[in-house]
This record gives structure tokens, sequence and C-alpha cells, in this order.
């Protein structure tokens, strides 16, 4: 059965690891150049315009130029990128709404298979 992630139809937050889950991991060290993996670039532009898009990397500041070329010039929309992460797992928290809304969802992909669960939203 394929996964299934249910959503409101409120406008969200999204926040997306940037190697392994947009790029190859490590692509621009080994290859030279980032290599995005299918579907990426098709999933973050049927993110609807009213949510955010927030990218998050342990690549250094010395790859900032080099990296944000990369996504204009592929036409990846995201509205920040944070850049000097931690290696280390990435924790969301955020609060349940009194409607019993959980307000964070995570979904962990493997490492350079951009496979997303089908997006389901409530009405």
């Amino acid at each position: 059965m394929e996964e299934e992630l249910i959503l409101s139809t409120l406008p969200k937050t999204w926040i997306f690891d940037l190697d392994g889950t947009l790029v190859k991991h490590n692509g621009y060290k080994e290859d030279g150049i980032d290599i995005l993996l299918a579907d990426a670039k098709e999933y973050l532009a049927e993110i609807p315009p009213e949510d955010k898009i927030i990218i998050v990397t342990s690549r250094t500041e010395e790859y900032r130029e080099m990296t944000i070329r990369f996504l204009g010039e592929n036409g990846i929309r995201y509205d920040e990128i944070l850049f000097n992460m931690p290696f280390g797992e990435r924790i969301l928290v955020n609060d349940r709404k009194p409607s019993g809304l959980d307000m964070a969802v995570a979904v962990n992909l493997n490492r350079d298979e951009f496979k997303m669960p089908q997006i389901k939203r409530e009405t």
C-alpha cells in the first residue's frame, strides 16, 4: 500500500533537507556539480504558492553561492535556505491545535530517492 500524507487545507511550511533529499548526496563534491533527484523539482513546483519552502543543508558558507546559483538555474522554488546545519537529526517540534490537528509532520526518505507519499487534503 502506498503511503499517504493527510494534510489540512491550511497554508504550510515545508522544510526540505538538500543533499540526499532534493539533490544527489555529495554530488557537488564527487561529481563537481549538483544533480537533482527525479521528481523533486516537479513536487516542489506543485506546492501551493501560499506555502513556504525552507531548505536546510550542512553545506558550509563556501558553497552558498554555487548552491543558490544551481537552485536558480534549475527553477527550484524556495523562500529561505539555511547553511551550516549540524549533521545529526532534524527535529521539528510544534503544538497540536485544540481541534486535534497535529501541527508537525515528518517524512523520512531513503537517501537519493525522492519518493514522497501521496498527499490527501482534508476538507
